[in-house]
């Protein structure tokens, strides 16, 4: 099991690696409520969502390519190894940004790319980073009137 210390190390790491706030990192962990060798679900569209930052399984025919791990291999690894798992969801994180073009719906992009549901996600990400202080209200809702703007 990996201590809380080793995992805000890993969190660190990754957010440096990908680019991503750790902010962000801490605010998505809070909401996905994951924990090193959880899986939940099934989901409606049958996959699961695994560890700490709750990647979902789709991911894994990218991962298992990646890796050359076969698909229990991949999976196994990325439910229990929490360092490992956070580095991914890092990873997924700086390809949303990317791909929506702001931080805000990179946050929404990381859970669904559905408009009304990513940007409720993304409200609760952020209204826990605003109440454990890592940001304050006023940049908050600058990046969600900008986010709303682009659309």
């Amino acid at each position: 099991m990996i201590t809380a210390q080793a995992l805000a190390a890993c969190m660190m790491l990754a957010s440096q690696t990908y680019q991503v706030p750790p902010a962000v990192m801490i605010g998505i962990m809070h909401i996905e409520g994951g924990r090193v060798g959880q899986q939940a679900g099934p989901n409606v569209n049958g996959t699961y969502d695994l560890g700490p930052m709750q990647v979902n399984t789709r991911w894994l025919p990218q991962l298992m390519k990646t890796w050359r791990v076969d698909y229990k291999t991949a999976y196994r690894i990325l439910r229990d190894d929490g360092c490992v798992n956070v580095r991914v969801g890092a990873w997924i994180l700086g390809q949303k940004i990317r791909e929506a073009g702001s931080l805000y719906g990179g946050i929404a992009y990381y859970h669904s790319a559905t408009p009304g549901i990513g940007t409720r996600y993304a409200a609760k990400v952020i209204a826990v980073m605003e109440r454990k202080g890592l940001i304050k209200r006023s940049y908050a809702k600058a990046k969600n009137r900008a986010y709303y703007a682009q659309r």
